[in-house]
């Protein structure tokens, strides 16, 4: 089968940084899917794990974890799909990715396509909406209703914001408060539904106060955490909540004690990586999503589509995901 891989941890702008190559075919395990990979689309981490994880010549790492396809073969204990099923998911930090023909995923962390959906459409869900839903859900517990509730997303222009956002304003009776610091990014925030647009490229909390917002309940910062974080604390209300998904290098939580803050993880491969006994939740929740999408309540967040699956198309991908001015997910989508 067709793959796109790298041996070496390489600047994208090398010519080996990703290549094209042919790799036997995968055998599913007993609760695995065989999924004929249709379209893929690419996340900060992807870039990140090509700068830490090396490979070999024998066996080149094949990054990408979003995909939609449709199921060719099952394990021999697989009950929540059949072939012919168009599946989308996130995958396994653990395991080869996405970037291939033919994939392996554990039935419990995948989901089916929304119909209403191309394949492209669909592989720009998986992983942002799985990280926007635990982080909101799961980690900061917002609730469905508190019409008086106040939610910063940092960051609300990317892949995960742009779900959050659409999250927070539809499920829930939340204030939404998305920022950026380019006017194509507060529109695409405001198109998907926030209350207010604040400027990053300034300070977060004099931005809430003169937007005559105030002190937010729950902050959700999806990039540049370091670099705000001073504010973001400063802009939290007195016990609040606030989570985290990038990877600031430092982090001093001592800051959050007067105000008696919690600060929340989330990283969404954390389930699949250590099998936890909740691991179907993934399966749920994009279920969940792929109700949302049929239903017109939700819509997919592809910002760009990068042609087909090669390394020469992945490559621009990870330059444009590396510039950090992205917007919404880019996908790429068959085999050529």
């Amino acid at each position: 089968m067709k793959a796109v891989g790298y041996v070496q941890s390489l600047p994208i702008a090398e010519e080996r940084s990703l290549f094209d190559f042919d790799t036997p075919a995968p055998v599913p395990g007993p609760r695995d899917l065989l999924v004929r990979v249709q379209a893929v689309s690419v996340n900060p981490v992807d870039t990140k794990v090509r700068m830490r994880r090396a490979g070999t010549d024998e066996a080149p790492v094949i990054l990408g974890w979003d995909a939609a396809g449709i199921v060719e073969a099952v394990g021999a204990d697989v009950t929540l799909f059949r072939p012919g099923d168009a599946v989308f998911y996130a995958g396994d930090l653990n395991r080869p990715g996405t970037n291939a023909e033919l994939h392996l995923v554990d039935e419990r962390i995948a989901g089916h396509k929304p119909k209403s959906l191309g394949f492209a459409e669909a592989a720009a869900l998986p992983l942002t909406s799985l990280t926007a839903w635990e982080g909101l859900f799961d980690r900061l517990q917002v609730p469905a209703k508190d019409a008086g509730a106040k939610l910063l997303v940092v960051g609300a222009a990317g892949g995960v914001g742009s779900l959050a956002v659409q999250f927070a304003r539809q499920l829930t009776q939340l204030t939404v408060i998305g920022t950026a610091s380019r006017p194509e990014s507060r529109k695409w925030i405001e198109d998907l539904g926030a209350h207010a647009v604040i400027d990053h490229s300034r300070p977060l909390a004099a931005e809430l106060e003169a937007a005559g917002l105030g002190l937010v309940d729950y902050t959700y910062t999806l990039t540049n955490t370091d670099r705000h974080w001073a504010e973001i604390v400063k802009g939290a209300k007195p016990q609040g909540r606030i989570a985290i998904i990038d990877d600031p290098q430092t982090l001093d939580a001592l800051p959050l004690k007067g105000k008696s803050l919690s600060l929340h993880w989330e990283l969404m491969f954390t389930r699949s990586m250590f099998q936890t006994p909740d691991m179907i939740r993934q399966h749920e929740i994009l279920e969940e999503v792929s109700r949302l999408v049929d239903a017109g309540t939700l819509r997919t967040t592809l910002g760009a589509h990068f042609g087909t699956i090669n390394a020469a198309n992945l490559k621009r991908a990870h330059a444009a995901i590396e510039s950090g001015r992205s917007i919404g997910k880019i996908v790429l989508e068959g085999w050529g």
